[in-house]
């Protein structure tokens, strides 16, 4: 032995494997209840992912988000940027949703919804359609490069770039009319900024899934590496049963192996081979588990076909494992459920009574802080009206509650689909009309078109 092989033999195996590469992992192609779970969950997420952008309501696309004119089509309706708020409440609610989520099962949206775990999934199923299953894909592997290997390298990896290059253009889909996007590229005449991330979106998405796949959900995902924190006694997870499985080891048809003193599992590692992120669930809950059951399907089928009752591997709680009550419904997972009733319907309430013109009232402080007219006082006030909306709209507008009151000025204006326009006017009420020096007066804006689109703000006039 070498004194550099010595030396690198006593350091630690966690700093001898830090800057290692992890090998390739080889999934063994398995069907159950799960695997069926996973299929019909994602399949719609991902044909509405795919359809949105080619949606038309309205004459418009029913998800585009303009960037460049600052609006968010979000099917029939659209939001501006004063509208932040709106995407602020929905990101915190996406929060507390799977924080619940996580509470009560676990991380499975990482093992069922996650973009992640469905484009590995599908990149995998691609793989294993044109290579074969695992034994076949470690011998391809291993054999020289030859005519077999490159046309079925060669197909794989067309089939994960045409996959990748629909989601980019999906993707980008949502930013950019889809329509005009596919034509523009076709006819040489795309927007170098749309070509730019198309192309990253494709290349992200080809290595991500393709050749990345577990590392991300490892290394990279911030998830992993808090979602232990939520974790407690009664949080449902994929989990191995120790009591009814230990000790392992494989055994004769028909033995009494339970004389010999083994467990119900015997060690066929099949649990290992279905994992996407390679790892023995036996060895107790781990942080690179994404619970998404695939090992629960293969323990089950190694059970029926030995005659074992099902479940060695399963969905449980900690208590259920040690034998004792599991409470699912506890007062952390109630909060969160209220937190997040409370903003949803709070949200539903806001979305329902939104209306689509906003207006801002500022006394003009340019001038005198206020004007004597004869038997009248009068105050300047900039008025800045939105129009939300997604049509064109006339506007009037009007004070209301003062006796004898008057609005100088430009009272009717015509706003543009998201318009904003800053008017100046004079209101102008008589002395007689005026209880103190200084009041509240409201100001009402309203469409010609729908007395229900109507915004009001009130600013204070002052007088002598």
């Amino acid at each position: 032995m070498q004194k550099g092989d010595q030396i690198a033999s006593d350091k630690p195996k966690q700093y001898r494997e830090l800057y290692v590469a992890d090998d390739k992992i080889y999934t063994r192609k398995i069907t159950g209840f799960f695997t069926k779970v996973r299929r019909y969950t994602g399949m719609p997420l991902l044909a509405g992912f795919l359809l949105c952008p080619w949606l038309i309501l309205d004459g418009r696309p029913a998800m585009l988000f303009d960037l460049p004119a600052r609006k968010f089509h979000v099917f029939w309706l659209t939001f501006w940027p004063q509208d932040a708020m709106y995407l602020a409440w929905l990101l915190i609610m996406a929060a507390f949703l799977l924080f619940t989520i996580t509470v009560l099962v676990g991380r499975v949206y990482c093992g069922y919804t996650c973009p992640q775990t469905v484009w590995t999934m599908m990149f995998i199923r691609v793989e294993s359609f044109i290579q074969g299953d695992r034994n076949a894909r470690i011998k391809l592997d291993k054999q020289p490069w030859d005519s077999q290997k490159i046309f079925k390298k060669g197909a794989t990896y067309a089939t994960w770039f045409l996959i990748a290059l629909v989601t980019a253009l999906t993707f980008v889909g949502y930013f950019v009319p889809i329509r005009e996007l596919i034509s523009s590229i076709v006819n040489l005449t795309v927007h170098p900024v749309a070509a730019f991330w198309v192309a990253f979106f494709t290349g992200a998405t080809f290595l991500n899934a393709g050749f990345m796949r577990e590392q991300v959900c490892k290394y990279m995902c911030p998830y992993a590496r808090f979602q232990s924190v939520m974790y407690d006694k009664n949080t449902l997870a994929v989990r191995y049963d120790a009591s009814r499985g230990e000790s392992r080891g494989p055994r004769k048809p028909k033995e009494d192996y339970k004389a010999k003193g083994l467990g119900d599992c015997i060690d066929c590692s099949w649990c290992v081979q279905v994992c996407p992120v390679n790892i023995d669930i036996r060895d107790g809950t781990q942080y690179e588990c994404i619970d998404c059951g695939l090992c629960v399907d293969a323990c089950n089928s190694v059970m029926d076909k030995l005659g074992y009752e099902r479940g060695l591997i399963r969905y449980a709680t900690v208590e259920s494992i040690e034998g004792k009550k599991a409470h699912i419904i506890r007062p952390r997972l109630i909060g969160y459920l209220l937190a997040l009733c409370v903003m949803a319907t709070l949200f539903s309430i806001s979305i329902a009574n939104r209306v689509p013109v906003g207006m801002d009232v500022l006394r003009d402080r340019g001038v005198n802080l206020y004007r004597v007219r004869g038997e009248n006082v009068e105050n300047v006030y900039s008025l800045r009206v939105n129009n939300k909306d997604r049509d064109p709209h006339y506007y009037n507008v009007s004070v209301r509650g003062i006796e004898d009151a008057k609005l100088l000025g430009n009272t009717r204006i015509y706003l543009e689909e998201g318009e904003i326009l800053t008017v100046p006017v004079r209101l102008s009420i008589p002395k007689s009309a005026l209880s103190a020096s200084n009041i509240g007066v409201e100001f009402y804006v309203q469409a010609e078109d729908n007395a229900e689109m109507e915004a009001s703000h009130i600013a204070r006039f002052l007088s002598p």
